[in-house]
């Protein structure tokens, strides 16, 4: 098992495989835990769907980087959602739902309509549940997904103090001159940015479990901002480190095996949490 497991971390398309893979759990678990404690998770669920609509049009007009229609269309829409969510009857919930279901039927529509390839339904799962994309990417894709990732990052650290400030007392931020509408904004940009990301390691409809099971987790052990923070990037880039290893060797699904690492390792810190609690009375 050694042996195997050294020689498949000897491919580049492994090591391509852990390197976005850690990069994105990191960005992703970052931001979780604002999107959790703003009563927004499933955000990135509905923004998940807008770019499987927008990769089933550049499928269908046969662009090579699909990520030059993908991007622009997922941070559109995320700024629609907010300003949809935030001042106009539609609220946060409904909206999603809205957009989600909308640009999902949409996406697999047009791409039954046209078919732009023979192997339609692999493609359209591989899309929704990440089976092999991860273990397809080129050097290229490493690249843009590394200058994404430590944009995402640095605006994370460079901000940290408004976006915790945001996150816990808006209205206060609003009372004190703080642009509260601007940091929203940016949050819902940085977040359609790592959907995008990470639409080749778990697949669209599983983006969700990168954003709320690491938060959730930290959230079980920890009631510190930036404890919570900390636990939940460390924990995300160890169930996506766990979970790409055990499905090459196990020949699983990738996304729906850092998703089961991630459920996992959510039910040992509920216990964890649950032993702490218990000892402290």
């Amino acid at each position: 098992m050694i042996d195997l497991l050294i020689f498949y971390l000897s491919r580049p398309i492994v090591q391509y495989a852990l390197i976005v893979g850690v990069l994105i759990a990191l960005c992703s678990s970052l931001l979780g835990v604002t999107l959790v404690l703003k009563r927004f998770s499933f955000i990135g669920d509905g923004l998940s769907h807008v770019a499987f609509g927008a990769m089933s049009i550049a499928a269908v007009i046969g662009l090579t980087n699909q990520m030059l229609i993908i991007l622009p269309v997922t941070v559109i829409s995320a700024v629609l959602l907010l300003r949809t969510g935030s001042n106009t009857r539609i609220k946060g919930d409904a909206a999603i739902a809205m957009i989600s279901v909308g640009a999902l039927a949409f996406g697999y529509l047009i791409m039954n309509i046209f078919k732009p390839s023979s192997n339609l339904t692999g493609d359209v799962c591989s899309t929704l549940f990440g089976s092999t994309a991860i273990l397809t990417l080129t050097g290229p894709e490493v690249v843009v997904c590394i200058i994404l990732s430590i944009l995402v990052i640095a605006l994370f650290v460079f901000f940290y103090n408004k976006i915790f400030a945001v996150t816990f007392d808006e209205n206060f931020g609003k009372a004190v001159g703080t642009p509260t509408g601007a940091y929203n904004l940016l949050i819902a940009i940085v977040i359609a940015v790592i959907i995008v990301l990470a639409m080749k390691l778990v697949g669209s409809l599983l983006i969700s479990a990168l954003v709320i099971f690491p938060a959730l987790s930290a959230m079980r052990i920890f009631r510190n901002f930036k404890s919570v923070t900390v636990f939940s990037a460390v924990f995300s880039v160890v169930c996506t480190i766990l979970g790409v290893i055990v499905s090459i060797l196990a020949q699983t699904p990738v996304g729906a095996t850092i998703v089961a690492a991630d459920l996992a390792g959510f039910g040992i810190c509920c216990l964890i949490g649950f032993i702490a609690r218990g000892g402290a009375k």
